[in-house]
This record gives structure tokens, C-alpha cells and sequence, in this order.
């Protein structure tokens, strides 16, 4: 039987607690423990520290990092080395230990943290450099703007699909959609009512529409642009109902003019 001389390393008090001694040992443990008062005192301060320890987790982390299976290893192999210097019988010694134990339990538990704001600050870069999808504009930001230009004269002018928008123009259209490093082979900035509709350079009528995440991406608007354009021009739809359709909602105004539920397979 184990004598109250010689005390129970903490990786054995920790090997106790989670049942992953052999049947024989453990009971050696826990009739050692009920024998030993200052091997229950530092049970107790270990299940005190794992009970903060677990608290801490659910709080604020459980639903934002993966399982603490790493770093719950880690400061076990920080106990089990703490465990391996020899035991003392007199209270000095024991208290020495006690804080190379603590101290080690410590470190592991500050690695944890600095382990946490590395997954979080990973997952916040990650979020931000994401493409974001955008087959129609938040009518908020971008409830579109067209000029006063006659039919004439939007007729009179070349196609105007696809102009240019400056580079401080573009980022300005990225910030108010929060994308941040955006990849503009990924995205157009779109003019909700296309120039060739009399559309006007204006920020309300500017967002940032994908070129292949979505079926309904900036390519397939632009063949609905042409269509608008050539019925307007051709007398069979008044410029400013193909204004107003075209910013209300494109994709219902390509789904009526195409006689189609999807983007036709030439798009």
C-alpha cells in the first residue's frame, strides 16, 4: 500500500480523474487518497483548474475553435515532466514542487491562449479575404441612378457596356460592401442601370458583381443589357421602364425578357 511518504505525482492524480488507470492502480489511488491529506488538497486544485478551465471554454470559445485536444495533451506532458522530480516529505520541498507544478500548468495554459488568438485572428483573415457572392446589389447601397438622356440620345451613342470604373472608384465600391482584398479578376463592378441605358457614374449605382461564383454573374447581365438596349432603341420598350426594371431586379427583368427560369447555356 502506498504510505502518505510517498505522495502521488500529479500526472497520476490527472490519469485518476480521467479513468485511464488500470483497474488495480486506481484503487491503489484511491486508498492512498483517503489516506493522504495533502494528495486530496492538490486532487482538489487540479479538478479546480479544470472546472476554470472547462467554464472559461464554453463561455466564449466552444462555438469558435476546434477541440482542446492538443493543448489539453500538451499540459499533461507539462505535468508529467513537473511529475518526474523526486517527491520530499518536508513542507518547504512540497511547496517548491507544488509551484514547479503550477508554474508548469501555467505555461501550458498560456500557450492555449496565444494558441486561441492565433485560430481567431487565422479564421478573421480567412473570412475577410473570402470572395463574397453578389448576384444582385443591396438596394441599400446600390438602389442604382440613371440620367435624364432621351432615347435619342442613348441611341445616338456607342454600346457603353462594360466602362471603365476608376481605381479609387472601385475600392470606394469594395469598402461599402466590406470586401477586403478583393481579387478583381473575381468580381466586375457592375452599373446596375448599364450606361448604355443612360446609367449614371454615381456610387449608388455601382457594386461588385461576381464573374463566375453565381449562374447569375456580371457576363449573363450583360447580355440582358444588350437586350434592354436593342428594345429601347428599336421602339418596343420605353427607356425608362428599361430603367427601372434593371435596377428593381435584373435577374426577374432577364427571366421576362429571355422567357427563361435560368441563364441561357450561350451565357
Amino acid at each position: 500500500m502506498l504510505c502518505e511518504e510517498s505522495h502521488l505525482t500529479d500526472r497520476e492524480i490527472l490519469l485518476a480523474a480521467d479513468g485511464e488507470l488500470s483497474p488495480g492502480r486506481a484503487a491503489q489511488v484511491a486508498r492512498h487518497l483517503q489516506q493522504c491529506w495533502s494528495c486530496r488538497a492538490r486532487k482538489q486544485e487540479i479538478e479546480e483548474a479544470a472546472i476554470d478551465f472547462v467554464r472559461l471554454y464554453r463561455e466564449g470559445l466552444d462555438p469558435l475553435v476546434p477541440p482542446a485536444a492538443g493543448p489539453r495533451a500538451l499540459l499533461r506532458a507539462r505535468l508529467a515532466e513537473a511529475s518526474t522530480v523526486p517527491p520530499r516529505s518536508t513542507g518547504v520541498a512540497r511547496i517548491l514542487h507544488l509551484d514547479q507544478v503550477l508554474a508548469a500548468a501555467a505555461m501550458g495554459l498560456t500557450l492555449f491562449g496565444l494558441w486561441i488568438a492565433y485560430t481567431l485572428a487565422t479564421r478573421q483573415n480567412q473570412s475577410a479575404s473570402k470572395a463574397i457572392v453578389f448576384s444582385t446589389p443591396d438596394s441599400r447601397l446600390t438602389p442604382g441612378a440613371a440620367t435624364l438622356a432621351s432615347t435619342q440620345a442613348v441611341c445616338a451613342q456607342a454600346n457603353l457596356k462594360n466602362k471603365q470604373v476608376s481605381s479609387a472608384l472601385r475600392q470606394q465600391v469594395f469598402r461599402e460592401y466590406g470586401i477586403a482584398d478583393a481579387n478583381p479578376e473575381e468580381y466586375e463592378v457592375d452599373y446596375l442601370v448599364t450606361p448604355a441605358l443612360g446609367g449614371a457614374d454615381d456610387l449608388r449605382n455601382l457594386w461588385p458583381h461576381s464573374y463566375s461564383a453565381t449562374v447569375w454573374n456580371a457576363r449573363v447581365k450583360d447580355t440582358l443589357e444588350d437586350r434592354l438596349r436593342d428594345m429601347v432603341c428599336s421602339g418596343n420598350l420605353d427607356l425608362t421602364q428599361a430603367q427601372r426594371e434593371i435596377a428593381e431586379n435584373w435577374i426577374a427583368a432577364y427571366k421576362k425578357y429571355f422567357h427563361t427560369e435560368q441563364p441561357l447555356e450561350e451565357h
